[in-house]
């Protein structure tokens, strides 16, 4: 348990900053599951429009500290190339 009055402050203020990225993580992911379910369907304009919605989200995850941004660039070539695929398909 926190004994100094800095260390319960930053008890606060992890949990608070805690919050935030949870909320951010679970939008993010929200956006790519709805990417997903569109290329499920088979409808390929449906799933470029959610894929154009989630991919400045997925980079707005990384520049916020929530993803590396590696991993949020390989995560967004990764749906491109599937929604590319269901159109050649």
């Amino acid at each position: 348990m926190a004994n100094t009055s800095s260390a319960k402050k930053m008890v606060r203020k992890i949990a608070a900053r805690t919050e935030v990225n949870r909320n951010r993580r679970s939008r993010m992911r929200t956006f790519i599951r709805k990417v997903e379910e569109a290329i499920a369907s088979g409808d390929q304009a449906a799933s470029q429009a959610a894929l154009k919605a989630a991919q400045p989200e997925i980079m707005r995850a990384a520049s916020k500290g929530i993803l590396h941004k590696n991993t949020a660039s390989r995560k967004v070539s990764r749906l491109a190339s599937r929604v590319k695929a269901l159109g050649q398909a």
